[in-house]
């Protein structure tokens, strides 16, 4: 993220923070609000790495079933993030970072003790809310203890940190899981707890701000709409793709997303400004970061699935396996995109993002088989990392970068739940892929089928890619 990008968030937020006694300096702040970055983040892939042990405790489980720990999680986040972030304006930021944190932690506890995945998945719909609210607030607090010219490494410096935790997500998952899968939710705990504490104690008070307060309304559209939209999918093989409750998931998803669009048209108070999408650059931000994020979600589900139920692999093993992959996104976000940039520009730094991404998942498609080939898996994985640090934050930047100071708060709320949204789409689709297959050569034909269908997801990127973000560069 560049300096103009962080200093604009800042003056989006506001920064008049009041201090308190004993408050921190701005590097404890740092520390402080990275919990809740890594907290999420974490989650991410831990959760992956651990669904086939949690598939073998709740035997009765479909994947259609499971893929809502997942999909749960990434739904309500998307509706959300928007949500609370503009909600949290209104109100203190330390206490609204505060509230999101013993949330999570709360539900994150409530992860560990589910005695069913009904449970699991309401306990994974805590947690997202929960996240919901750290994120914006922590950036909110992150940009108003930082001097203006220390923001844009700030902000660096918390997208590094949360990049790293998501890197080190499949390891720990693996490690945890040997106990038990239940120790992925359990480790959550100890560390809120002790953000909590520190930051009741140490935290700056950041006063919110006299702002409309977003539409409830719409928030629950856009949710049922996504909602409804994942479920057809998920379910459509088990009900029939003619069956009166897919048609029914789509007509509600349909008429839900088409009452959400009319209200962001209409009202003087929009959840989402339809302005935002007459900056060309950040309307192709996010019709990039749309088809790129299904296939991630994709991907995170597949890797998991694949090593565990193909070849066998136990979860530690899968999570080295797959570390390498996310360890190279920040490592290529920070020492090598902004570089690139600078030489040849953003939209040529997100078609090399969409090539490396597609280029690992063909390497899978076409390698891969029923014998373990650890080789051609981590050069796959590399080059998925590799893609994932060039275009996930290239694009961030493109595209709240391209908007006027008081929009980028909401440009990159909006753009995150995007990102979120399709994620959850992207994994009901591979599931939906992978069926209930009766073989071990079925399978591993539907993760093939899988995998091509989202490396054509992927390089339908290259489109806005050219239309929106190259055209605008060469003007």
């Amino acid at each position: 993220m560049s300096e103009i990008e962080a200093e604009t968030i800042g003056l989006a937020i506001g920064t008049d923070a009041r201090p308190r006694s004993r408050v921190a300096t701005p590097r404890q702040v740092l520390a402080i609000v990275s919990v809740g970055i890594c907290l999420a983040n974490l989650d991410l892939f831990i959760v992956n790495v651990g669904l086939p042990n949690i598939a073998q405790e709740f035997r009765g489980a479909s994947l259609e079933d499971l893929s809502w720990i997942l999909n749960g999680y990434a739904i309500v986040y998307a509706a959300l993030l928007v949500f609370f972030g503009r909600l949290a304006e209104r109100h203190s930021r330390n206490l609204s970072f505060l509230l999101g944190v013993a949330l999570f932690t709360a539900a994150s506890a409530a992860c560990a003790l589910a005695p069913n995945v009904e449970v699991l998945v309401a306990a994974r719909i805590a947690q997202a809310a929960g996240a919901a609210l750290m994120t914006p607030t922590s950036i909110g607090l992150l940009l108003a203890s930082f001097p203006p010219d220390q923001r844009a490494g700030a902000v660096r410096t918390w997208t590094a940190i949360g990049g790293l935790a998501a890197a080190l997500g499949p390891l720990a998952g693996g490690v945890l899981v040997t106990f038990d899968w239940r120790w992925i939710f359990i480790v959550n705990v100890p560390i809120g707890v002790v953000a909590l504490i520190v930051g009741w104690l140490k935290l700056p008070e950041v006063p919110g701000h006299d702002v409309p307060r977003p539409s409830s309304w719409a928030a629950l559209l856009v949710t049922c709409g996504i909602g409804a939209l994942t479920l057809a999918i998920v379910k459509a093989n088990d009900w029939g793709w003619s069956s009166r409750g897919t048609v029914l998931g789509f007509a509600i998803a349909a008429v839900a997303l088409a009452a959400f669009a009319w209200h962001c048209l209409k009202s003087k108070n929009p959840f989402v400004d339809p302005a935002l999408f007459k900056v060309r650059p950040f309307t192709g931000a996010t019709f990039v970061m749309a088809p790129y994020s299904a296939a991630f979600g994709a991907m995170l589900l597949s890797v998991a699935l694949w090593e565990q139920t193909v070849w066998g692999w136990s979860a530690l093993k899968a999570g080295l396996a797959i570390a390498p992959g996310p360890l190279l996104v920040p490592f290529t976000s920070l020492l090598f995109a902004r570089r690139l940039i600078a030489r040849f520009g953003a939209a040529a730094v997100v078609s090399a993002g969409i090539a490396a991404f597609a280029g690992g998942l063909a390497i899978w498609a076409t390698l891969l088989g029923g014998d373990p080939d650890m080789p051609a898996f981590v050069v796959g994985m590399m080059l998925t990392g590799i893609g994932v640090g060039l275009t996930f934050p290239t694009l961030m930047g493109v595209g709240a970068g391209a908007l006027p100071p008081s929009s980028f708060a909401t440009g990159s709320g909006v753009i995150n739940m995007i990102r979120q949204a399709a994620l959850a789409i992207g994994v009901a689709i591979f599931v939906a892929i992978l069926a209930t297959p009766v073989s071990m050569t079925e399978r591993i034909a539907a993760f093939h089928r899988g995998w091509w269908i989202m490396i054509a997801i992927t390089i339908a990127g290259f489109v806005p890619n050219y239309l929106f973000i190259r055209r605008k560069a060469d003007r």
